[in-house]
This record gives C-alpha cells, structure tokens and sequence, in this order.
C-alpha cells in the first residue's frame, strides 16, 4: 500500500545522511529486499551491473518500492523492496550502489557516504545470488559486552578473500539472540540513551510504572544498573518484581543480568543501529552517567569489551551490505526465557507494564529484522506502526492507544515463521509465539511449536527431497544437560535452567518425530541451530523408516558468547560417560528409536563433541542436500573447526572458503 508522506525536515549539519545500512535481506532474482536507516527520508535509487559489457541499470526506489517509517526527529527507517520486470542471473557477481538523490546535484553513491562499505579496490558494494543452497553461514547468541570476539568479523573474512562467485555463501542465517534487549551492560546503555537524544527518536507514555513516560524513565537515579526498582512497588503488581515461581528466586524477567533491561521501544531501536553499524557512535561522547562509587568499576570494565566491538563494527556492516541475511528472534531478542511456560506468559502479560517491555521489543525486531525476511505478512503491523507514531502528542511521545492495540496484534500475530522457495527447501521456525501449553501443570515448560504449528511445519515439507531446517534451539541436543533440565522442571522449577529443548514436552517431541518418519517428508535433513553458547554436530538416524530419513543437527553458538569452559568440560565429559552408544540410559529417553553420533571437532584434545568459542557456522551441501563438510570459524582468527568422523580424524584447514580449498 502507499506510503503516507513524510515532510522531509531541516538536516541537521553533523548528522550522516545513512545511519545503518544497507543490510541485504531477501534476495531473489526478481525481487531485492534492502534495509537502512536515514537522518532524514531519502530520495533513493537502486543502480545495478553484471558483466563487462552490461549498462548500469538505474532504478528509482519510489512509492511501495521503499516505504519510510519515521521513528524520531531525525531518523527514518527505509524498507526497500524493490520487484524487477527481468530476472537477475545466479551465480555471477552483480555490482550496485545505492544512491541519494539531490536536487540540482549529483547523485551520492556509497563511496560517498559509507566508504567503509567496500573493499579494497572497489568502487561499489556487490552481491551474489546462488541458484542452490550449497553453502551458508550461520550462528546466534551476539552479546556486545562479552568479552569475546565478533563472530560477524568471519563473514567480512571471507568475503574479503579473492574468489568465483559460486563459491560465494549463498546466505547468512542468524538464528535468534541478534540483541539482547534483556542483558545491556552501562555504556551501551549510554549510548543508547545519547543516540535517543542526537536522533530525537519518539518518546512514549507508561502505564503501571513508577515512572510515568520515557523521559522520566532516562532520568531517573535507577536508570543504570537498578533497573529492577522502577518495575511497579504496588503489591497487586508483586509479580513484576518479587514474586517467584514455586519459590524459584527469578522474577517473570527472569534474567540474571536485568539491571539495564531495555524497556522503551526507542531503547530497543537504538540498540539495533548500534550493533550493526559504526555511524551512530561517531554521535556519541565519552560522558559517564551518574553512578554510585560500587557502579563506577563496573562501568569502566564494561567499556573496555563496548570498545573491543564498536572498534569492528565498521567490518560487520560491510559484510552484511555484500551477503544476503535472514534472521529469526530467540528469547533475548525479547527478554529471557520468553514464553517458556504457560505460567509465565499469563504473569508477563497480565500487568501493562510488562506487556509493553515486550511489546517494544517486538516492535522493534519487526521493524529491524522480521520485515526483511518476508514482507509480504506485514502490511497490516506496518499500518498500525505509522498509526501509532503519528499520534504524538507536543514532546514527541506516542499515544498509548494506537501503541497497545499494535502490541497486542503483534502477540498474536502468527506468521514469523517462513519458508525459501530454495533447493534444497528452508524452513525457518519460529519457536517463541505458538507454543504448545501444558495444560496439567502452567509451570511446566511448554513445548516449542504448537500441534497447528507442527501441522503447518510438517505440510512445508512434503515431497520435498531434502531440506534445511533453521530451530533457534537444538532439535537435538546434549542428553546429559537435557536431563538437568528435565529434573529441575520435574521439581517445579524450569526458570532456573532454560528447561527449553525440544524434548522438554512430551506431546511435541513425539509429533516431531513421527513427521521426520512420514513417508512423503525428506529424505535428508539439516537442522541449523544456536542458543546454547557452544557447537557441535550430531548425525541422527531416525529407526522405523525405510531408507532413512537421515538427520544432521548442526549448532553453532554464539557469534560473540560463550559457555563457561570448565562447567561445559564437566557436562561433556560426563556425557560421553552415561549416554554413550552403549549405556543403557538411553533406552529412558525419547531418542531410544534413534541412533545420534557425534562428529568430532578436529582441534579436540580428548575426544570432546562439544567445541567452546565465540565463532560462525559453514556448512557446505552436496547435490542430495547433505552436509559435505562443516565448519565452526572462530571469533579470535585460530584456524577453523572441521567436525568429522572420529574415523576419519582429519586436521581444519586455514581457511574454509570453499571444499575445494580444504587442505
């Protein structure tokens, strides 16, 4: 649908033209989605070459073609989707710029206003579109002030090096945790609030806190690092703040690290132009906030790592100009633990406050992540975006009205989840919003996908050969910490352990896997996963079924966390130990029908499965759709991780570019 005008507004001098971006999303030969952000709405076009001999072809982004969603003062978000009368052709390098057009001047180009956009030697940004899913990235879990390397960085590693086209990733699958609005450390949070400020980004009432609107909310003494003592003090609002789950000491925003939980929807938005581009950090100072003498070390500690990853976000933002991303959230896209039970969810959406804590972030995943991965779902919550920020009042903060309605349409929206029309196929699960509830018992932890969910999932499925399968969390896991996981929900208490694996409930661990046995569902499978802070590879054989089905479950976590070393040592160890092919453990668990074996990672020193460090996932595909080599590159740039049979030890190469390239 048209886009409702924009008046354009005064530049202001120090402030860039683009903010963020570009981010290429869906990219297909007759359709181009793109992503930025804007200090005032842009007049854009879309030039575009292949070949030697070819001429530019220069395309206006004009009407639905680049829709413009206002989000501050000075800041204006450009939903680029761009259909072509011609299709692109796969696998050759196709050369574009993205330019801003001025009246009476020339055209700007990237190289005009994002330099730090193009490599070496290179005049304009460039992409690839493969004809086969025959080699992706992957990974999850980016916390800025981990003290880690960014495992984004591997993508601009690769992308660097010289090489043909169709050995180029096809895709960069990020599969959930791309912020975490629920674990912020101080400067971040400062800088968040400066990029508020700089932007003018749109303020908003608050309901049924101490607080009574945003700007109170930034000025507050407990802004930083007390966070918990603005959640509602009154005791019908106990739940917010001090009342625990079967004596559980974690409240419904169950994360350890809440003291800076981002609560406003300008926060959330701030946050996404700042992990994913260096621009809005030229904006800022170095002026601490006002902190307690406890507070002030921390800080400082905090800005040393803040450091560490804005100083690579200049390589981050490039990468992802040049390689096509697709994303879905996990929990701390949201906040911890999100939706885990059905006991949870009816506290977190029973008070107002809570329910829009959750609500902005969604907002805000929709506006910076889930609209580039199928836009054609979203016309209606993009509608209700603009309702709600055009009804501001005379300081620029919206009205509750037009933002609670779009919160709760989005809590029942339905259609995150979505599907490549791709070879093989990809099917992108959303395991955070249709979950099946239990209804014996709200504590337990729900399952990760509802019956209709699991309908919808197995019909996406059939008759395909072969498919890839994106589940933020492992279809199959590690069975000693599934096991903790189990105990602790049996003994009510499935907060204190992200009791969240597939086979946690029952009833959707059983229709899971009588889908993989369906006779008309694939043949092979490759599940694509994150969330749990360390890597590994599993090869499963599903029992019951001629010739096959054969399952490859995949995990690489995080991009930029990790688990703590000698606690995930202990776990490995010991389950090599009780669950080895062997034990006869495992005719107590839901994998009794199913034979799992581990691939080794080739740098273990003692026969571990599970690889610890902040990294990126590869996996290259043969024609069947079949895993023919898997790598975890790592952050820190020590030479890649092959996961290989045990039988078939075989040492990582220095660069994993490409199978032809293995050493």
């Amino acid at each position: 649908m048209p886009i409702t005008a924009v008046t354009p507004i005064a530049a202001h001098a120090d402030l860039p033209l683009v903010l963020a971006g570009p981010l290429l999303r869906r990219m297909e030969p007759q359709r181009l989605v793109l992503w930025l952000v804007g200090s005032q709405p842009l007049t854009l076009s879309l030039q575009l070459s292949h070949g030697a001999t070819a001429e530019p072809q220069r395309l206006p982004l004009q009407g639905d073609s680049c829709q413009v969603i206002q989000i501050g003062e000075q800041a204006f978000i450009h939903l680029i989707d761009l259909t072509l009368d011609s299709p692109l052709p796969c696998d050759v390098q196709i050369d574009y710029d993205l330019l801003i057009e001025q009246p009476d001047q020339a055209a700007l180009g990237i190289a005009d206003w994002a330099p730090h956009l193009l490599y070496d030697g290179a005049t304009q940004a460039n992409f690839v579109l493969r004809a086969q899913l025959d080699h992706l990235l992957h990974g999850s879990c980016r916390k800025p002030h981990h003290p880690a390397a960014d495992g984004l960085l591997c993508v601009d590693r690769l992308l660097a090096e010289a090489h043909a086209p169709e050995q180029r990733p096809a895709l960069l699958l990020m599969s959930g945790d791309q912020i975490y609005a629920d674990d912020v450390s101080g400067p971040m949070l400062r800088a968040i609030h400066q990029v508020i400020e700089r932007l003018g980004l749109f303020g908003e009432h608050l309901e049924g806190a101490v607080v009574a609107d945003s700007t109170a909310l930034y000025q507050h003494p407990a802004s930083y690092y007390q966070r918990a003592e603005l959640l509602p003090a009154l005791k019908s609002n106990e739940t917010l703040r001090e009342r625990f789950f079967g004596g559980v000491e974690k409240p419904v925003f169950t994360t350890s690290s809440a003291d800076n939980h981002l609560v406003t929807c300008a926060e959330v938005l701030a946050m996404y132009l700042l992990v994913w581009s260096p621009v809005p950090w030229t904006l800022l100072d170095a002026e601490m906030p006002a902190l307690s003498a406890e507070e002030v070390p921390r800080y400082q500690a905090e800005r040393g790592r803040i450091e560490a990853f804005r100083g690579g976000l200049g390589q981050v933002a490039r990468a992802l100009a040049h390689l096509p991303t697709l994303m879905i959230f996990d929990d701390h896209d949201i906040t911890d633990d999100w939706n885990l039970s059905a006991q949870w969810e009816e506290t977190a959406y029973g008070h107002p406050f809570s329910k829009r804590i959750i609500g902005n972030a969604l907002i805000a995943y929709l506006l910076c992540q889930g609209w580039g991965n199928n836009p054609d779902v979203f016309a209606k919550p993009l509608q209700m975006i603009r309702a709600m920020t055009e009804g501001r009042d005379a300081e620029n903060h919206m009205d509750c009205q037009p933002q609670d309605a779009l919160i709760d349409s989005l809590l029942s929206f339905h259609q995150w989840q979505f599907v490549l029309p791709t070879t093989p196929a990809l099917v992108v699960l959303d395991t955070r919003t249709r979950r099946w509830r239990s209804e014996r018992n709200l504590k337990r932890p729900s399952g990760l996908l509802d019956w209709e969910a699991l309908c919808e999932f197995q019909q996406e499925l059939l008759d395909h050969p072969a498919a890839i399968i994106v589940s933020p969390a492992p279809m199959f896991g590690v069975k000693l910490i599934e096991t903790i996981q189990k105990l602790f929900s049996w003994a009510g208490h499935p907060l204190m352990v992200d009791a969240e694996n597939w086979m946690a409930h029952r009833g959707a661990a059983q229709v899971m896997l009588n889908i993989f046995r369906h006779s008309r569902t694939p043949g092979n499978y490759v599940i694509l996963s994150g969330d749990v802070h360390y890597s590994f590879v599993y090869e499963v054989l599903i029992r019951q079924r001629k010739r096959g089905p054969k399952l490859w479950q995949i995990t690489s976590s995080g991009l930029k966390n990790e688990f703590p070393p000698r606690l995930l040592d202990w776990f490995d160890r010991l389950n090599r130990w009780l669950y080895a092919p062997w034990s006869p453990l495992n005719w107590l668990t839901t994998r009794r029908r199913m034979q799992v074996k581990p691939r080794i990672p080739s740098r273990s020193k003692a026969g571990e499965r599970l690889w610890n460090g902040a990294g990126l996932g590869q996996v290259f595909f043969n024609d069947k759709g079949q895993p023919s080599a898997i790598y975890q590159l790592n952050a820190d740039g020590s030479p890649a991780v092959a996961f290989v049979d045990d039988r078939d030890k075989a040492p990582a190469p220095q660069t994993a570019l490409s199978p032809a390239g293995r050493s």
